[in-house]
């Protein structure tokens, strides 16, 4: 299995395979708008424009489960990502990513690259998945881990072979 088993629905409203990104270095982070940590698009709009033409792509799954802290509609996050760090990277529609209503891929997620002591729920917005050109999550970064923190492992997955 690999992050090109799943799809998710784009912000924009249509079902997007992963496999779109086969043999691409993916980096996903559930995003939230209304957050702490939310300064952090900056560092991913950045490092994804970096290395965006080595294969480097940026994956935004906004989500509400934690405080309450991406209340807005899809149209609304899309807005806000663009005008106030102008995001262009991929965003997908809004999910959960834990408890019963779970999107898959974070089920995945989560299994593959359990955090602290092996506890697998996402704690806060802003949790990194590094994913290597074969669609396997190699690192799984804390929210407080800022973009510019994790630019020498995107480095080195991007030296990897598919």
């Amino acid at each position: 299995m690999s992050i090109y088993d799943f799809s998710a629905r784009a912000i924009d409203g249509n079902e997007s395979s992963l496999a779109a990104y086969r043999g691409k270095v993916l980096l996903i982070v559930n995003v939230a708008s209304k957050c702490g940590f939310t300064p952090q698009y900056k560092g991913l709009e950045s490092l994804y424009e970096k290395y965006k033409d080595q294969g480097f792509v940026v994956l935004g799954f906004p989500c509400n489960q934690f405080g309450g802290q991406e209340p807005g509609a899809e149209s609304e996050i899309l807005s806000f990502c663009s005008l106030d760090y102008g995001v262009t990277f991929p965003l997908f529609s809004k999910i959960d990513v834990n408890g019963a209503k779970a999107h898959p891929l974070y089920g995945y997620l989560k299994s593959a690259k359990p955090g602290i002591l092996g506890t697998e729920a996402i704690k806060w917005n802003f949790t990194k998945f590094l994913i290597d050109r074969k669609g396997e999550p190699i690192h799984r970064y804390a929210p407080a881990d800022k973009p510019e923190a994790i630019d020498s492992d995107v480095k080195a997955a991007l030296a990897s072979p598919a």
